[in-house]
Order: structure tokens, then sequence, then C-alpha cells
């Protein structure tokens, strides 16, 4: 085994561990703990950015994701003023409502992979890890993607904000 496959064995290995440790966390129910685990996430998936030779997304995920998006998470976390929660009961028609809702969206995934096949055809970027490439190809081949993600993230935040409110009584 090379160095590159250990290191790659461990930022994988380092990734799953704490993307996990983000929603199920058993050391503390304080949702700060959940951002620095995401924190550490996006840190280790930087570095199999950087095995994979692709700088300047791994410095773009350093400085975007960990930096400024999770200085925004920190301070809507902040602002809510959330103490640590104490454990609420699981209500079987939520589990199993979500459940549903995501294998719909899996079999739609799934599906539209299986139909279409991506990147077949497109030429190899110019010069690895460059900027100008990547944008070019993500702002014309992989436009919808690109949108769904953003999308995504957006119904994330206003997912944690509906999710850490306090209820009005």
């Amino acid at each position: 085994m090379t160095l590159p496959d250990i290191l790659f064995y461990l930022f994988a290995v380092l990734t799953l561990v704490c993307a996990a440790l983000v929603v199920a966390n058993p050391f503390s129910r304080n949702p700060v703990t959940s951002a620095m685990f995401l924190v550490l996430t996006i840190i280790s998936m930087a570095g199999l950015f950087v095995l994979l030779h692709a700088f300047f997304l791994a410095a773009v995920q350093v400085l975007v994701y960990a930096g400024a998006v999770m200085v925004l998470f920190l301070f809507v976390i902040m602002l809510l003023d959330l103490k640590e929660e104490e454990r609420q009961k699981i209500k079987a028609f939520s589990v199993v409502a979500g459940l549903v809702s995501v294998g719909a969206i899996v079999a739609v995934f799934a599906r539209a992979l299986l139909e279409t096949q991506p990147g077949k055809g497109l030429p190899a970027p110019a010069v690895e890890g460059a900027p100008l490439p990547l944008g070019k190809l993500l702002f014309t081949h992989y436009l919808l993607p690109f949108e769904v993600v953003g999308l995504l993230i957006l119904v994330a935040l206003v997912g944690v904000v509906l999710l850490t409110r306090r209820d009005l009584k």
C-alpha cells in the first residue's frame, strides 16, 4: 500500500465518521458540537480533493464552506439561543413519511442516472484543477446539478431554522 492509498482511506473514514456524528452525536445534544463535526467533515473532504490533485476545489471547500457557511450556521445557532435539547419522542408517522420521501428521491435519482450517462463525450479539462475550465464545465454541462445543490443547501438552511425554533405558546 502506498502513502496516497493510506491517506485516501484515512480521509474517507474521517469524512464518514464525522458526517455520521453531525447527525447522530452520542456525545452531546448541543448543535454547536454538530457544527464542529461538520467542519471536520468538510476539512477531510478537502483532503480527498488534494489527493485528486484538485487543489483549487480543496481551497474553495475550506474557505467557503468551513469558513463562511459554518460561520453563518453558528450565527444562526447563537441567535436562536439554543440550549442543549432533551430527547424528544419520535412519531411513527414522521419516520414513515421521511422514509417514503427518501425512497422517492433515491428512486428518481437512480432512474435519472440509469437513463443518462453524465459526462459522456465531454472533453477533459485542459489543466488539472484550473478554475476557468472548471467554471465553464459547471455552468454549461452541469448547470442543473449545480443549481440543485444550491437549492438543497437553501432547503437545509430553512430546515435548520424551522427545526431549531422554539415553540411559541
